[in-house]
């Protein structure tokens, strides 16, 4: 019995250290660097103020799904908090197509390669990150996101 509660706590500080590899508590990855919608966004720039990195495709039918509620939070975060969205593994055409479809105006980067989002340990989309004011990683939101939730989750709405 005690080697079962053993090896219990082992699989439980194991599984742990390999969630905030790609989890919460770590200090957020670099960004891309090329530009959909400007301006260029870096995490030095994003420090100060909570923030959240959204990554989505064009072929994605649940980013679709989300991407007005996007543009609400953006318009509605007054300085507050920050949100980029990165678009992952997309051609430029199809990315520049989505961002004129939803009419997106907050900063947008471009991960054609899909580097940034291997690092950000992404395995769906969309996917948002939610950085506090220091750029560590704090929540990890899967799926379509209302602009409630996204708000609730920056920590600006009750």
């Amino acid at each position: 019995m005690t080697l079962a509660v053993i090896a219990g706590v082992i699989g439980v500080v194991l599984l742990s250290g390999k969630s905030n590899r790609f989890g919460t508590g770590r200090p957020a990855p670099q960004l891309p660097a090329r530009v959909l919608v400007p301006p260029k966004v870096t995490l030095a720039s994003l420090r100060g103020r909570p923030a959240a990195i959204n990554f989505w495709a064009s072929w994605c039918s649940p980013c679709h799904k989300e991407a007005p509620d996007l543009e609400r939070v953006a318009h509605s975060l007054g300085g507050r908090a920050r949100l980029v969205g990165v678009d992952w593994t997309d051609g430029t055409g199809a990315a520049r197509s989505y961002v004129d479809q939803y009419h997106l105006t907050y900063p947008n980067l471009s991960d054609p390669d899909g580097v940034a989002g291997n690092d950000y340990g992404l395995n769906g989309l969309p996917t948002t990150f939610i950085l506090d004011s220091q750029g560590k990683i704090t929540d990890v939101l899967r799926g379509p996101q209302s602009a409630e939730a996204l708000l609730r989750a920056l920590h600006l709405a009750s």
